[in-house]
């Protein structure tokens, strides 16, 4: 016990595609990739600047 397996975790997913629907889902993991996204695209740009300022 304790223990979660594939068969679980397709359980599991196939009760949130239930509950949120499969276009919510894509919805969300849409989001999701493009916070991710603008999230790696801030720390560059925050490691560039900190670069140019040591210049």
């Amino acid at each position: 016990m304790g223990e979660w397996s594939i068969a679980h975790w397709l359980v599991v997913l196939v009760i949130v595609m239930l509950v949120f629907g499969t276009k919510r889902l894509g919805d969300i993991g849409t989001d999701l990739g493009k916070a991710i996204k603008g999230f790696k695209d801030g720390i560059k740009e925050a490691d560039k600047d900190q670069e140019a300022s040591h210049k």
